[in-house]
């Protein structure tokens, strides 16, 4: 493969961090084969930090083990991902309302981080830090809701989102565009105006839905 970033690497966390940004970052694709020789010899380590690190991607929900065959990254439908953004474009202005105290309140600067990190990735075209940063907003949102259910959905659905990210935010000429987004969707949500929260939530998983071929009616 040959297309690990960084310094060289000993340890099994370290292969780790290599591997999944070169996943996040697309320079290895959505099924392609991770095989433990070959990144063992071009990083120079280890088989055995390479399974290991490979285990903790498998957890992710980056990789995928297949018995007799190896590990693969993970391949995530469009289908799958627009039934996904089907539900989310249900629930999470409800998710928004339920976290909206704590957002407003002791974690407001959580909040104000997110959107920060939005824009410094954009600044510096860093797909893997905006991908990230995606993922924060919208964890916050969920895990500060005081919802079990709500929380544990987001958590069932992150891997898959991270892999979908993988491919969306690398369609963006300009990433600020998707700062800009979540920026307009913060504002109304420390402004607590429901009503404007509800639209941009709608609009903001419209081009999901649609992308997979799935239109918001179809849902």
């Amino acid at each position: 493969m040959g297309r690990w970033s960084g310094p060289r690497t000993t340890t099994p966390d370290d292969v780790y961090q290599v591997v999944r940004v070169a996943i996040l970052e697309g320079t290895i694709g959505a099924g392609e084969q991770l095989r433990e020789a070959q990144i063992a010899s071009e990083l120079g380590i280890s088989r055995a930090s390479v399974r290991e690190a490979l285990a903790r991607l498998a957890e992710d929900g980056l990789v995928v083990k297949v018995p007799y065959r190896g590990a693969f990254v993970m391949e995530i439908e469009d289908r799958e991902i627009a039934e996904i953004a089907s539900v989310r474009r249900l629930v999470e202005a409800y998710a928004m309302e339920l976290s909206g105290p704590a957002l407003r309140g002791p974690h407001r600067q959580d909040l104000i981080d997110a959107v920060a990190e939005l824009h410094r990735a954009a600044a510096t075209n860093d797909v893997a830090a905006s991908i990230e940063g995606h993922l924060v907003f919208h964890r916050l949102v969920y895990d500060l809701s005081g919802h079990r259910l709500l929380s544990d959905l987001w958590h069932g659905w992150e891997a898959k989102l991270r892999l979908y990210l993988v491919a969306d935010h690398r369609t963006y000429t300009d990433l600020s565009e998707i700062a800009h987004e979540h920026e307009i969707i913060a504002q109304s949500l420390l402004a607590a105006d429901r009503e404007a929260l509800r639209v941009h939530v709608a609009t903001h998983f419209t081009e999901a839905l649609r992308a997979a071929g799935t239109s918001p009616s179809d849902s």
